[in-house]
């Protein structure tokens, strides 16, 4: 075996997975981590990387569109991707969704077999999907999606039922019609029913396993 071939094989996997908000991207997620064994997986989510907005009044942040992909330091995640992939450590950024600002407290994140990324515009920006080794888009009809999301918003993040609505019709959905929707072209594996199918994120988990030499 060569020094290129030996380099190549003691760099991590990248994993992406991607889809529509409230379409079970954490579950299938975590389901990874449990069965391949969370010791072995660098884990960050894309919403970390909002831009901190700490510049505007309260209520000029409330307005801006968070489903653009240009609302997110893209260009810094790719950065700690790289980093990981070198094998250096990163400081994950921490993310206030009630005030729209950067905490300043970071995580500090190792470099480990496999490096998973969550996150529903991670396909749409070049850059990042270029990392990635595997790229999974979990596909939930949209209605669904909707339910969950006003669950979230509301008991995680202290929206009012009115102002979810209100960014789901003018930016959430068609954000997701312009960006989210078309990037699943680039997937690799597209899992329908989210978290709930089974043999799909078996068959995941399987791949993954046999790519870092696992069981």
């Amino acid at each position: 075996m060569t020094s290129t071939e030996e380099a190549a094989l003691l760099q991590p996997l990248i994993i992406g997975v991607a889809g529509g908000t409230g379409s079970g991207k954490t579950t299938v997620s975590n389901s990874i981590l449990d069965k391949v064994g969370a010791d072995q997986i660098s884990y960050i989510q894309h919403d970390h990387y909002y831009r901190d907005r700490s510049d505007l009044p309260p209520k000029e942040r409330a307005k801006i569109n968070f489903d653009h992909p240009d609302s997110l330091e893209n260009e810094l995640l790719a950065h700690h991707l790289q980093m990981l992939k070198e094998g250096q450590p990163i400081e994950l950024p921490q993310y206030d969704f009630t005030t729209h600002v950067r905490k300043p407290e970071t995580i500090r994140v190792e470099p480990r077999k496999v490096i998973l990324v969550e996150g529903i515009l991670i396909f749409s920006v070049k850059a990042l999907r270029d990392l990635m080794d595997i790229k999974v888009f979990v596909d939930t009809d949209a209605d669904i999606r909707l339910i969950r999301r006003v669950q979230r918003d509301m008991t995680e993040r202290g929206r009012t039922l009115e102002s979810v609505i209100g960014q789901y019709t003018q930016t959430v959905r068609p954000m997701h019609l312009e960006f989210v929707e078309p990037s699943k072209r680039y997937a690799d594996i597209i899992i329908p029913e989210g978290g709930f199918n089974v043999t799909a994120i078996d068959m995941v988990v399987a791949k993954v396993k046999a790519m870092i030499g696992g069981e």
